[in-house]
């Protein structure tokens, strides 16, 4: 049921076998994802504290996501050469992509040290 392998990928992608096998792998994940949100929001509603520090670290990483968007800077690219090179952006678009990169090394710091943290917490016990 699969196509040749010497059919162009387009056509074979447009093929009914690809097609149906893309569906069941989407229906499989969309139960995986369902099923886990459902039985991690239960666990977590049945322990008072693991809710508690669960919002911690929700409230956290909005604070850093916050943070990485005010430190973005939309005027970072020319949007004129991007135009030029046929990658139409806005001002918008490019502060976004900054305040990702900015989240990225902000929790990448904060997990570099808390590794540090924890190396010498460890020693000094």
């Amino acid at each position: 049921m699969l196509p040749e392998s010497e059919m162009p990928a387009a056509e074979a992608a447009s093929s009914g076998a690809l097609n149906t096998m893309f569906v069941i792998t989407y229906v499989l994940l969309g139960v995986a994802i369902f099923f886990s949100l459902i039985f991690s929001i239960k666990n977590l509603f049945a322990n008072p504290a693991s809710l508690k520090k669960s919002l911690f670290v929700v409230v956290g990483f909005l604070l850093v996501v916050g943070i990485g968007y005010v430190m973005a800077d939309g005027t970072d690219v020319s949007l004129q050469e991007m135009a030029d090179r046929g990658v139409a952006t806005t001002e918008s678009e490019v502060k976004q992509i900054g305040a990702g990169i900015n989240v990225f090394f902000i929790l990448t710091i904060i997990a570099i040290a808390s590794m540090i943290w924890g190396g010498v917490r460890k020693m000094t016990k």
